[in-house]
Order: C-alpha cells, then structure tokens, then sequence
C-alpha cells in the first residue's frame, strides 16, 4: 500500500519513470507516494505470483506482472501511477504485445492488492475507487490478518472468501483455480503447538 510523502514538489509520470528508486513509489495529483511492502504481503504476493505466472505462461493467455509495475491508464488523473502488487494483462492488448519499457498504459484485467497490518483503510478505499473508474474487469483484495479475500468486478459485485475457498480466475482467466489456504502463511495457531502437561509431573 503507499503513504504520502511529504513535499512540496509536483512530480510527473516521467520524473518518477527517472528515479533510481522509482519501484518504492506511487504517483497520485502530482505526489509521491511511498508504496510499501510488509514481508508477509510480499510472500503472499510471492505465492501468487507463482501460481498465476505458471498458469498464464502454460497457455499463453497474458502477462502476468509482480509488484512495483506501474500503470499509467486513469481517466480522471493522466499523471496517475498506481502500482498493484499483483496484476494481469491478457494477450493482444499490450501495444505490440510487448511488456514496455516505461508505465503500462491500458488498464490491467486484474488487479491485486495485499494488505499489510498498517495500510490505512481510507487509502486502500481511493485505491480501488481508482481501479473501478479505470474500468479494471476484476480486483482481488488479500487480507492475511483476517485470511480473507474481497472479490470486487465491474458490473459492481462484491464476494468475500475466506481461506477455505479458492480465487478463480472467472472470464478473465477462465480454468484459474487457487485454494486460498495455499497461498496464506500458516495461522498463528498452528505455528505453536501446545506443549506437553508438565503440571502433574514431580518436582
């Protein structure tokens, strides 16, 4: 997710393209947001990206694209730069059908946002505003804490999952199906098993 940064200075999509850290940051009304990355967002995220990667490559149904690829394509702000950590773009509709060198300029057909314990949920709500006014087909909302997933599509649905569900792909990935559970870290219930009762044992 991403924070402000605090300055004064109005940048542009080709000033943050020539950064040397440009990857750590977004671009919102000509300022800079940070765009962190908590380690378990990063490992889920990892985990997904594996399992969508796999599947696209196999059927070369797309381009599959990790975190810090920045997107260039919303209608209310052209300076925009948002950076899902997790994103889909089907075949044909990359100018060229080439991944570019500079900000993917059409929208993905999937979006997916990790969320960390200290993204603030009024960020993470005008990130998906922004999605939805793109016209992003499908966003997937993963939330570790909770081992949850909100489902968000264009025509306005919604759906939450929980763990014991799986994310499919629906008619942006057809045949995509990922049990939740697999791509989450253990709970924390199963990573300290109780011990032995010692309590009746002599002293």
């Amino acid at each position: 997710m991403s924070t402000a940064v605090a300055t004064a200075v109005t940048y542009t999509p080709d000033d943050l393209l020539s950064m040397p850290d440009s990857k750590g940051f977004e671009l919102v009304r000509g300022r800079l947001l940070a765009h962190d990355t908590g380690a378990e967002s990063s490992w889920v995220g990892g985990k997904l990206f594996g399992r969508l990667g796999r599947f696209t490559e196999g059927r070369g149904s797309g381009w599959s694209f990790a975190a810090g690829t920045g997107y260039q394509c919303f209608p209310h702000d052209a300076g925009m730069v948002r950076k899902p950590d997790l994103s889909f773009v089907k075949e044909g509709r990359l100018p060229g059908d080439m991944a570019p060198r500079g900000w993917i300029t059409v929208p993905p057909d999937l979006a997916v946002e990790v969320v960390s314990p200290k993204d603030r949920a009024s960020e993470l709500e005008e990130k998906l505003a922004d999605y939805r006014i793109a016209g992003i087909p499908l966003i997937w909302v993963i939330y570790p804490e909770t081992r949850s997933v909100m489902i968000f599509r264009r025509d306005g649905s919604m759906a939450r999952l929980l763990e014991s569900d799986s994310l499919s792909g629906e008619d942006i990935l057809p045949g995509f199906l990922c049990p939740i559970r697999e791509i989450l870290p253990p709970s924390k219930s199963a990573e300290a098993p109780p011990g032995p009762d010692i309590s009746n044992e002599p002293r």
